[in-house]
């Protein structure tokens, strides 16, 4: 898969509208069989384009809290770390790392106890500075209209274009911008399998 058709991205937009959508109800509104959209949901995957499948969970209507949204900066050996502790902490809905290195995360704490729910998520970690902000309203909407997605070449990171190729290593498709990459990766991915 080199590029993405307007068929590709209308899968995707319904799908990022219900992932539980049957194959064959998108089929009826793109003009596919449903065989053929599952086809092309299975090269979306293949590609990298869809990571996996989800829902998005109304936490308010499970468990009782307060929507608080955590902003934390930290030294940049320790972002990875309290990042993995935020994924793991219940109660979290999303977490994000900014380009600057700073953490943010979506969550719902116990009313009466915020502040410990915060001290304890950074218990460890000597953040530089935090802010918790009370929610009024969370919504999500996902969407994928408006965006152009595009390939990256395994190999020196250009964006892979319809002259690119693809090639499927040891059961993984990687994707590259010219042949020439596609042989630097094949030749250095054989010498450290070699190595190993």
């Amino acid at each position: 898969m080199d590029t993405l058709d307007d068929t590709d991205m209308e899968i995707l937009s319904l799908l990022a509208e219900d992932a539980r959508r049957p194959f064959s109800a998108i089929g009826e509104t793109v003009g596919l069989s449903g065989p053929a959209v599952s086809d092309r949901v299975d090269r979306l995957q293949e590609a990298g384009i869809i990571n996996r499948f989800t829902i998005d969970v109304d936490r308010a209507q499970l468990q009782a809290g307060v929507p608080v949204l955590l902003e934390v900066s930290v030294p940049s050996d320790s972002v990875d770390e309290l990042r993995d502790r935020m994924q793991a902490e219940e109660g979290v809905e999303h977490v994000f790392v900014t380009a600057d290195g700073n953490l943010v995360c979506t969550a719902r704490a116990e009313a009466r106890n915020v502040r410990g729910w915060v001290e304890g998520l950074l218990d460890g970690v000597d953040p530089t500075r935090y802010d918790v902000t009370l929610l009024d309203e969370v919504q999500w909407t996902p969407s994928v209209e408006g965006l152009a997605f595009a390939l990256t070449c395994a190999e020196c990171g250009n964006t892979v274009d319809s002259e690119g190729e693809t090639a499927r290593i040891d059961g993984v498709a990687y994707h590259f911008c010219c042949g020439s990459c596609l042989a630097r990766f094949e030749e250095r991915y054989r010498s450290m399998a070699a190595g190993a």
